[in-house]
């Protein structure tokens, strides 16, 4: 394929097959992100660990993921994408083996930073690979696609994790990975041509090790302040990211060759697309976190129940997508990202208003909304994104666009989990005096009286969370509106070296 001249203008011959073949490789990864939020009173549980210790399994995973996903773009660049995704899918599938023999709450915390290492090599792989095969005017539909699996994939892990979970164990969300991936392998190996920039970035380790990092000592510093105690660990971690992040876009700045160009952040669609999507994850990332915890813990549902309770959110994010797709040729990409993000801040607030004895409509309702408004927006910020970047330089964008989502789930879990449990604990003391910090997890299971005042104060609990969560999407909406011209395509530009 010549990577210069770009698709022809039919595109590939086997693109739809190819697509599918992607959209395989990409539900493994995505679904990881939510398949384990079901699990973690099981986890707690199984390992003794309190809130703090579940943020970390959740986050290790997306921390590294999103550290490494500028270096995994270059690397697909440079090396070839059906290479780097061939080799993720293989590391996704050892971590995922350790993850499920892990003994110990580290030995887990480590296989999930592994699995995340497998998951950045896949993930900007598969974006780069659709822009090189689809041609510009059949784009929207095949990001439509690929959003629709990944945002399913994001909203049916709970339905899977709950089933495992009841037929096996919490380790039974890990060991389904390992056929999947080696299936993915296969399919991926016999359709996927391999496609590489000529004149790709040289691969800065230095600088993914930085920005890694950087992006942990960030994610450490808001879960132990939200702990409230260690303060020195605390510190450390935040002179980690400082340093981190800070001499990564020194590196960067002064590079002749860098890995990120910052100079597309100039233009106001990447870099508009780039934050809205951003702060929408930073509150739609944490939502299952916090959901799971309220279906199990405060009404008593079992893990395959409260996963089941979640299929509105996949149903909403399937047919929002779909009608995602087509709607920018209507209404253009900034109304559809404007609606979207309107849908899910909707949602946030009726999920807010959720009590002990809600009815499951009001569960429904809210999910649903969330979905709606998730997958109705995401193809179109994808296309406004990934627009900006010139096609030859797919690799990098797309690992771009990836990390910006990436960081606002880390970030959204570790924040929202942090107001959470501050929340939880501060309401909890008022009503009993009791300072134990470890959450739902173990005080609802205790004297009567502890238990309904623990029922309470998680409930204020989760409803400050929410509005945060739906403040997050209204901020998304403003920026969206502010910065995005209503085009109804998307066309890749050169954007000039610093």
């Amino acid at each position: 394929m010549d990577e210069n001249a770009g698709p022809a203008e039919g595109g590939h011959p086997r693109r739809w097959w190819i697509l599918i073949a992607i959209c395989a490789s990409l539900l493994i990864v995505v679904v990881d992100n939510t398949v384990l939020s079901v699990a973690l009173p099981a986890i707690a549980e199984a390992f003794e660990a309190g809130t703090a210790t579940l943020q970390a399994v959740v986050d290790a995973y997306v921390v590294v993921f999103a550290g490494l996903l500028v270096a995994a773009g270059v690397a697909a660049d440079r090396f070839g994408r059906r290479r780097m995704l061939l080799c993720g899918l293989v590391v996704f599938a050892v971590a995922s083996t350790v993850a499920g023999l892990a003994g110990t709450a580290a030995v887990l915390i480590a296989a999930r930073a592994m699995m995340g290492i497998g998951a950045a090599l896949v993930m900007p792989a598969t974006l780069a690979i659709l822009v090189q095969i689809f041609p510009e005017r059949e784009r929207p539909r095949a990001f439509a696609a690929w959003a629709a699996v990944a945002a399913v994939a994001m909203a049916g892990g709970p339905v899977l994790g709950g089933l495992l979970v009841e037929l096996w164990s919490w380790a039974g969300v890990f060991w389904i990975n390992v056929p999947l991936a080696l299936a993915a392998v296969a399919v991926v190996a016999v359709l996927t041509p391999e496609s590489h920039d000529p004149d790709a970035r040289h691969l800065d380790v230095a600088s993914a090790v930085l920005i890694t990092l950087g992006m942990s000592g960030l994610v450490l510093t808001v879960l132990v302040l939200g702990e409230g105690s260690l303060p020195a660990l605390a510190l450390g971690a935040g002179l980690v990211a400082v340093s981190g992040l800070g001499w990564f876009a020194r590196r960067q700045l002064r590079s002749p060759d860098p890995m990120v160009e910052f100079t597309l952040y100039r233009d106001p669609r990447f870099a508009g697309g780039s934050a809205a999507a951003a702060v929408l994850t930073l509150g739609t990332g944490s939502a299952l976190f916090v959901l799971t915890q309220y279906l199990q813990l405060v009404r008593g549902q079992s893990a395959l129940v409260a996963g089941a309770a979640l299929a509105p959110l996949a149903a909403g994010v399937v047919v929002g997508s779909t009608a995602g797709g087509r709607a920018p040729d209507r209404i253009g990409l900034r109304v559809c990202i404007i609606a979207g993000f309107a849908g899910v801040t909707t949602g946030f607030a009726l999920l807010a208003f959720l009590g002990p004895t809600s009815t499951y409509l009001h569960v429904g309702a809210g999910l649903a909304l969330l979905g709606l408004g998730a997958g109705f927006s995401s193809p179109a910020v994808t296309s406004v994104v990934l627009g900006a970047v010139p096609r030859h330089r797919a690799g990098m964008g797309s690992a771009l666009h990836d990390t910006h989502q990436q960081l606002g789930i880390a970030l959204g879990v570790a924040t929202i989990g942090a107001v959470l449990s501050a929340v939880y604990r501060s309401e909890l003391h008022v009503h009993t005096g009791i300072d134990d910090g470890s959450l739902a997890l173990t005080l609802l299971r205790g004297d009567p009286e502890i238990t309904r005042a623990g029922v309470d104060a998680f409930l204020t609990a989760q409803s400050t969370t929410m509005f945060i969560a739906a403040g997050c999407a209204a901020v998304g909406a403003v920026i969206a509106a502010l910065t995005l011209a209503n085009s109804r395509n998307a066309s890749p530009i050169d954007v000039p070296s610093a």
